[in-house]
């Protein structure tokens, strides 16, 4: 993500920037993308083959929830011949809200047969490479019988995107393009910063152990007990439906929060100078010590693109509403937060829990604002409607499959949601 804090001053360089983040708008037109969508109906990755109607349910009331987001996944690049869809479910009962559990994300996944074979050529090319290594042959070329392609520098696509053309070269492995379903318009956009496997911060390439072992082995899968998805009429009215549009964020130069100038009090004679030249820099920092840096952040950010209900970026970095409510202080690094970055590390509980499923490390994939709220509630009329600032979702950085589901075979694992709660006025 290009660097960007809303309380630095660094002038006027240049009109805006734009970076790594996918911003999405809510649109009753319809766009590329024909399987994201703001609330409505969920749709599944196999009609035939719906989630566990347990997941269906909010974890406070047992009561059925409705849909707010539906987003395709797929990411050639980063999980070949896996096809992907992430949902988020809210509970409508007013007295769920503010709760655990009153919202939920799962994950669709499906393991295709292409990614089996990408484990089976690499076997048979390493079997084959018999013969000592030339001169002039590179390492990863004498262990892995490969030869250096330029195609390794290739960005990965991102999936909220319509171009395929990025995805084609770039993964020797996958079947035709027409033999998969339809990439969304937040697939085929290519991030401006490419991420391999091997570059992966420690927290993700070496503590979560990405290997091409099965994730069915590992003592932390978890099953959960099937039960059919309820019919359509057994839900609660659902939200509005609405097509999702994708496009990079930019950025202006923003200016610091004006400082309350100094005044001078004419009746304190001789002392007001003085009096006049501290009162400047008490002021200021006064001033500064009132300002919620986190929220200023966030709603400067916000600002920028006010109609944005979603922020997409795989394995980046969430923009947070609040540094100090339980999701906060479990994201943000004890050792501080002047940047607004964000750790999945284990140590401390400072960041996200691992995935129940299999054991690996989560990271961010997504954000909903609360320009959504706004869209999915256009039409109530009570005052008792949502009440959240962003809604986080951290998801397997293995794309795991569901405990017994097969290759070919599709499957729903439960992700993490990290709801930050709007605060009451009067107690920012």
């Amino acid at each position: 993500m290009a660097s960007y804090d809303s309380d630095s001053s660094g002038g006027d360089e240049g009109n805006y920037e734009a970076t790594n983040i996918l911003l999405g708008y809510a649109s009753k037109e319809p766009t590329d993308d024909t399987v994201s969508q703001l609330g409505g109906h969920p749709t599944w990755l196999e009609p035939a083959t719906s989630p566990s109607g347990a997941l269906a349910k909010c974890k406070v009331c047992n009561d059925l929830m409705v849909l707010l987001l539906q987003l395709n996944g797929d990411m050639p690049d980063h999980f070949p011949g896996h096809e992907r869809r992430l949902y988020l479910f809210n509970c409508k009962r007013r007295t769920c809200k503010r709760k655990e559990g009153s919202i939920r994300a799962l994950r669709g996944v499906k393991h295709t047969r292409v990614e089996q074979s990408r484990f089976k050529t690499v076997k048979e090319k390493s079997s084959t490479a018999t013969s000592p290594p030339s001169a002039h042959q590179g390492i990863g070329d004498s262990l892995f019988g490969t030869k250096s392609s330029s195609t390794s520098n290739k960005s990965p696509a991102n999936p909220f995107s319509t171009s395929t053309a990025a995805t084609t070269d770039s993964n020797p492995f996958s079947k035709p393009q027409d033999s998969f379903p339809p990439i969304s318009s937040f697939a085929a956009k290519a991030p401006q910063r490419p991420v391999f496997t091997e570059d992966l911060p420690a927290s993700f390439a070496s503590k979560a152990k990405i290997s091409t072992s099965s994730p069915s082995t590992s003592s932390a899968q978890i099953s959960v007990a099937h039960e059919p998805w309820p019919a359509l009429d057994a839900f609660p009215p659902a939200y509005p439906s609405y097509y999702l549009d994708a496009d990079y964020e930019t950025l202006d130069a923003l200016p610091e929060p004006a400082i309350p100038t100094p005044t001078v009090d004419l009746d304190e004679g001789g002392s007001s100078a003085a009096g006049g030249g501290g009162g400047g820099k008490e002021d200021k920092d006064a001033f500064e010590s009132t300002i919620d840096r986190t929220f200023q952040r966030f709603a400067d950010r916000l600002a920028q693109n006010p109609l944005q209900v979603l922020r997409y970026e795989y394995r980046g970095t969430p923009l947070l509403y609040s540094k100090t409510d339980a999701v906060g202080t479990r994201l943000v690094p004890h050792h501080g937060n002047e940047g607004g970055k964000v750790t999945t590390t284990r140590a401390g509980g400072s960041g996200m829990p691992n995935c129940m499923n299999c054991g690996a490390e989560r990271g961010f994939e997504l954000q909903l604002t609360s320009q959504a709220i706004a869209e999915l509630e256009v039409d109530e009329m009570s005052l008792e409607g949502m009440e959240w600032g962003t809604i986080i979702v951290g998801v397997c950085s293995r794309d795991c499959q569901a405990s017994g589901v097969g290759v070919d075979e599709v499957g729903y694992v439960e992700e993490w949601v990290g709801v930050q709660w709007e605060e009451v006025a009067g107690k920012r």
